[in-house]
């Protein structure tokens, strides 16, 4: 068995900046596992612009981005496998298949513990590493069709619109002419436009929500110029075709997402686009006994990043769903610098302390914080935390509340579900609450 201090799971934006700060922070002893044929991610086939702007100042492309997180890595001489599939992590005395749970292991698993991570490629077969710490940055995928119980037969033309965006962006293939796209996620936006350059003719994005999930930036520099319609509360009731897409049914919804008789739309189409959410790719996370929010559907960490299993961090969109990779890559960072001081605390034998978690609470409409929980003992000068809400809500105060009383607060003119806010937490909210049992986030309407 091979033995590395660090694993860094995904060579993506996330696990990139994780690892080139834990290299700098003194951790030479890591890899980075990235199961394509290239490091970069998601990015590789974003070739629009809009990247690096507060990462560099300057506005780049995705493939232009990973480059500069490429070329950084290659100055730390951080190591990389590609084409190489984790298949498994678990802690080394192998509790979790002993049926135990993760409470129980977060308990017991000392600084002791070490971590085991099985890979498979394609020039070493199957390969397991043991290592002191972990760093999840697998990404997140896209919802199938199979997940939204659409009706119809599965003729060709139906994708996820990242399969478009590859098929157009790396494989140079066009999957269609007459586009539907379902779904204003940010790819969609991008995807209507896309093929609007290319050629293609989209009729429209249909949106179950009475609220677009993208930026509005795209919406704008999407949709609106070029004139393509956005249907609100509406969504795709039947799929025509049985070899190929001819047509799509859109219906109009009520306020319990249900079909409206009588508002069907047959609108004549060979492609149907879906851009109906990202989920976190969190199937290794689960496997070893990572606690995950059901909210985000990503891990439940602390303001280092920590998860529930002692050694192992997360960060990127395997956490929650980012809008912007210059978030991505802060966050990451953050995580690299917390794995290094867990392994140096290893090594320095220093005698790891219980640790006083404060929940940080959402009300007001705000769904979720990251982090979830805070430990005062390690919390930095400046904790951003970064929430997002389940409503349109214009005119309203952000606040954050200790112990029952208003710490802070922050006015915005809007608030959208489609857009991550943040919420400065300072160190100093603490020292002047005395001792903290309560920490909670809130939206609050201003009084019109």
């Amino acid at each position: 068995m091979e033995k590395k201090e660090l694993i860094i799971i995904g060579g993506g934006p996330a696990g990139l900046a994780a690892a080139i700060a834990a290299k700098k922070e003194g951790i030479n002893d890591l890899l980075i596992v990235e199961r394509d044929d290239r490091l970069g991610g998601i990015l590789n086939q974003c070739i629009h612009n809009g990247f690096g702007l507060h990462t560099f100042k300057e506005e780049l492309t995705g493939p232009e981005y990973a480059k500069r997180f490429e070329d950084m890595a290659e100055e730390e001489n951080v190591p990389y496998v590609l084409n190489t599939m984790v298949l498994d992590v678990s802690l080394k005395d192998d509790m979790t298949d002993c049926g135990a749970e993760s409470a129980d292991i977060e308990q017991t698993a000392g600084d002791g513990v070490k971590k085991t991570v099985t890979l498979l490629s394609r020039d070493k077969g199957l390969v397991t590493y043991e290592t002191d710490a972990v760093i999840l940055a697998m990404g997140c995928r896209e919802r199938p069709r199979g997940a939204l119980n659409t009706p119809g037969y599965r003729p060709a033309g139906i994708y996820t619109a990242g399969t478009a965006q590859r098929l157009v962006n790396i494989e140079g293939v066009m999957p269609g002419r007459e586009v539907v796209i379902l779904g204003s996620g940010d790819i969609g936006l991008i995807m209507a436009r896309r093929m609007t350059l290319e050629g293609a003719k989209v009729k429209l994005v249909a949106e179950l929500m009475p609220y677009s999930g993208g930026l509005k930036r795209n919406i704008v520099q999407c949709l609106d110029d070029f004139g393509i319609p956005l249907k609100l509360s509406h969504t795709v009731v039947d799929i025509k075709g049985k070899e190929r897409v001819e047509a799509v049914t859109i219906a109009q919804v009520d306020e319990n997402k249900k079909p409206i008789p009588g508002t069907e739309e047959e609108i004549k189409c060979d492609t149907l686009l879906l851009s109906c959410g990202l989920l976190p790719e969190n199937e290794l996370s689960r496997n070893l006994g990572v606690e995950l929010s059901p909210v985000t559907g990503g891990p439940v960490v602390d303001n280092t990043l920590a998860t529930s299993i002692e050694g192992v961090f997360a960060c990127g969109n395997v956490l929650h769903v980012h809008d912007l990779v210059d978030y991505v890559s802060e966050e990451a960072k953050n995580a690299g610098y917390s794995a290094a001081k867990y392994i140096k605390s290893i090594k320095n034998g220093t005698e790891k302390q219980d640790s006083k978690y404060i929940s940080v609470k959402t009300e007001g409409g705000i769904r979720y914080s990251v982090p979830a929980k805070i430990n005062p003992d390690t919390l930095s000068e400046k904790q951003i935390l970064r929430f997002r809400v389940g409503s349109v809500i214009k005119k309203c105060t952000v606040e954050l509340l200790i112990n029952g009383k208003v710490a802070a607060r922050k006015k915005r003119p809007v608030v959208s579900p489609g857009e991550m806010e943040e919420f400065l937490l300072m160190k100093k909210y603490f020292e002047t609450a005395g001792e903290i049992s309560e920490i909670v986030l809130r939206i609050i309407p201003d009084e019109v």
